[in-house]
């Protein structure tokens, strides 16, 4: 087994550790400190910032907030460090996410940082730079991983929920039920790959060229999936949102085009619908990520329902067949998945 296919197989391992650890003690003591701190300093805004799979699980946690009526942003740390910085007031609370904890562009605004602005770290690293230099660090349990994010995106979203909820005040018993029915399923999906992976690779065939696209909370993993696209495969790949397919990307769609759509039940169900139908009326191939009960007959769409109701539960979990697509992909084409070879797993230069 590849050491990518391994550390995606560990990922039910890495939510459960996740989720225990915030029911235990040393973890509800660190959200009773986020949630003290917050009311305490009455934010204006929170600002949360991140490159990669951190910068994605920002956008996913960013859409809970404000669907709360809690203020917030997602600024790509590296735009943040150069154009965005005067945004940083004593009234913002800073939300910097990182796996490592050591990403360059985060490090560099720690020491960019004023006294009087306050930071909250969400890492896998306890004792990273980040977890060391903020007013509380929120720790996912994912543990080691070498390879192209999977377990650590994964665990940081649960976590970046997590927080989410509990600032809202929706971190209920609940709620907590609906994360472990979300990670049996998830189980359940890993367990069963060997069915399902060869329909959608079957279905999809050979391509230079993927689309991903999605709206609200799912469009971290269509980011995510675009990302995993580049970096395990070589692949060119594009994460988008579904408005902004609409606004000329469709020209693109023709006989040969390839595109995974994610269409969770919610505020654009049916759009998210309308767009797979539409890519397959001009010929392209869409596999439809969803958690409705979808009958189609039309050849050019693969339905993979995944039974997580909850839309951002849902956007952790869907993320799963775009990593075994990924994993398929490169050894079809004699690659070794997940393996960087012009950079590094952590990146500590510009």
């Amino acid at each position: 087994m590849n050491k990518f296919l391994n550390e995606i197989l560990e990922q039910t391992t890495s939510l459960e550790n996740t989720l225990g650890f915030y029911e235990n003690d040393a973890g509800k003591n660190l959200l009773n400190k986020t949630l003290e701190l917050y009311k305490n300093k009455k934010f204006r805004e929170i600002i949360f910032t991140g490159m990669g799979s951190s910068y994605f699980t920002s956008y996913l946690t960013s859409c809970l907030l404000n669907e709360y009526g809690i203020r917030s942003y997602t600024i790509n740390a590296s735009e943040l460090l150069y154009y965005h910085f005067s945004l940083l007031a004593a009234d913002t609370l800073l939300i910097c996410v990182s796996q490592s904890g050591e990403s360059y562009e985060i490090v560099k605004i720690l020491e960019k940082l004023k006294p009087d602005i306050t930071c909250l770290a969400i890492t896998n690293e306890a004792t990273s730079s980040l977890a060391q230099n903020s007013s509380v660090a929120l720790l996912s349990k994912a543990g080691h991983e070498e390879m192209t994010s999977s377990k650590t995106y994964t665990s940081i979203a649960l976590v970046m929920l997590i927080s989410g909820w509990v600032l809202a005040g929706k971190w209920t018993d609940e709620m907590k039920v609906k994360v472990r029915q979300m990670i049996d399923i998830f189980n359940e999906l890993l367990n069963s790959n060997k069915k399902w992976v060869p329909d959608i690779t079957g279905f999809l065939g050979d391509y230079d060229f993927i689309e991903i696209i999605g709206r609200g909370p799912s469009y971290s993993s269509v980011l995510q999936g675009a990302l995993m696209f580049k970096e395990a495969v070589r692949t060119p790949a594009e994460g988008i949102l579904g408005g902004d397919f609409r606004h000329g990307p469709m020209e693109m769609v023709k006989e040969g085009f390839r595109a995974i759509v994610f269409a969770p039940k919610g505020k654009t169900f049916d759009q998210s619908v309308k767009m797979a139908m539409d890519i397959a009326k001009f010929k392209g191939k869409v596999v439809l990520i969803t958690n409705a009960n979808l009958n189609f007959s039309e050849p050019n769409i693969h339905v993979f329902k995944i039974a997580v109701d909850d839309e951002y539960l849902f956007a952790i979990s869907g993320i799963i067949p775009l990593q075994f697509i990924v994993n398929s992909r490169a050894l079809d084409i004699g690659l070794k998945p997940g393996y960087f070879t012009r950079g590094a797993k952590v990146t500590k230069v510009e």
